[in-house]
């Protein structure tokens, strides 16, 4: 019978089952019993491994959070448009998992082993409010917090008019209070350009962010794609619209290098879907609220109003409150660009139809890290960092 029980399981496959029966009757060896028994722990333990590894992936703390994926990838690179409470609970199962991303386990890792020496960094901003004065702060912040243990000061300038001038002072105020490489927002101008240039020669390298110089010496650019976002904008609008309406597309300040190639890549692809340059009004604002809400009331009061308006710049909410006050805002359809608490009350209540978002946060970060990098490890980054995800927000996916 035991050689029966035997021949059966292992016919079948089932040689657990077999060595089991074999050591009941007798006609299995101490040594193959111990074999078996070793097989069975590397098993249970291989399995216990494999459990623990299971805990500390982005799976597992979406499951502990009660969010998707995605959402905890948002999370983990700080990304604006997750609800307070939805982060909180993102970062409370983080902590409790002790989560690391495995690149930030390598970076850590690797800085574990370097002694590095002191930096000083600058940042410059432009005058900019709304979801860049929220998000870029941030990254910065959380830039320094952890530049901090490496040595590396950061001091930031803010600028507060858009003249040419009051860049370059700032430029060298950095510079003089030791900054050994800059990171900057600025306007288009042969003046600012110059100085980066001359900045370039003394040894000061300089990163742009959000908005580009192109034509300067800067060492690279954090930031969107933004044609590729204004041509996103174009598609997205020409399916809302008959292909002969009226389409308005209010531009911020056009010397800024982000507001222009984004108009840019918008009128191009609109045109491809068929619209007609006549159809398309463009109108500058610089971002100012009156002037919005102006500009819009008189378009709306016009003989042929718009059926669509596009806001490539930062005074959704002037547009929006013109839209209102003529009791038209659930007519023209609107895309913007970026996030905030105010757009996603505008999505919600569909005064907004979309809005395209960019990573802020990163644009405010990664310049840091990257200047830090070169200056401590000789790191060289690549000429463009366009590696920004676009994302497209409605009422529909807002978390």
């Amino acid at each position: 019978m035991p050689k029966a029980v035997c021949a059966n399981a292992q016919k079948e496959g089932k040689h657990r089952f077999c060595i089991h029966k074999a050591q009941k009757y007798g006609i299995i060896s101490t040594e193959e019993r111990n074999i078996a028994e070793m097989q069975d722990n590397i098993k249970s333990n291989y399995e216990k491994v494999k459990d623990y590894e299971q805990k500390t992936t982005i799976q597992t703390i979406a499951e502990l959070a009660g969010v998707s994926r995605g959402t905890v990838d948002r999370v983990l690179n700080n990304r604006s448009y997750v609800r307070a409470d939805v982060r909180a609970r993102v970062l409370n199962a983080i902590q409790e998992t002790g989560y690391l991303s495995p690149k930030e386990a390598h970076r850590q890792a690797a800085e574990a082993k370097l002694p590095l020496k002191p930096v000083r960094l600058g940042v410059l901003l432009p005058n900019w409010s709304g979801p860049f004065h929220e998000d870029v702060p941030r990254g910065i912040q959380a830039a320094r917090s952890e530049l901090e243990k490496r040595d590396v000061e950061v001091r930031v300038c803010t600028c507060e008019t858009d003249i040419p001038r009051e860049t370059i002072e700032l430029l060298d105020e950095l510079v003089n209070w030791g900054a050994q490489g800059i990171a900057l927002c600025a306007l288009n101008d042969i003046s600012i350009e110059a100085r980066i240039g001359e900045l370039a020669e003394q040894g000061i390298p300089c990163i742009t962010f959000n908005s580009d110089l192109p034509n300067s010496r800067r060492l690279c650019f954090v930031g969107q794609n933004y044609t590729q976002s204004g041509r996103i904008a174009a598609e997205l609008l020409s399916k809302c619209v008959p292909k002969n309406a009226r389409v308005l597309a209010m531009a911020g300040n056009l010397e800024y290098d982000g507001h222009r190639t984004r108009l840019d890549g918008f009128c191009e692809h609109l045109k491809k879907k068929g619209f007609s340059s006549s159809q398309i009004e463009i109108e500058e604002t610089y971002n100012d609220y009156r002037l919005t809400y102006n500009r819009v009331t008189a378009a709306l009061q016009s003989d042929n109003p718009p059926a669509a308006i596009y806001m490539a710049n930062r005074s959704v909410t002037g547009c929006v409150d013109a839209l209102k006050a003529a009791g038209m805002d659930q007519q023209v359809r609107v895309i913007a660009h970026d996030m905030s608490l105010r757009r996603k009350q505008m999505l919600l209540d569909g005064s907004l139809d979309l809005t395209i978002t960019q990573d802020m946060f990163r644009q405010g970060n990664q310049p840091l890290r990257l200047l830090a990098d070169l200056l401590q490890k000789n790191i060289q980054p690549e000429n463009s960092n366009e590696g920004s995800k676009i994302s497209i927000i409605c009422a529909q996916n807002i978390e």
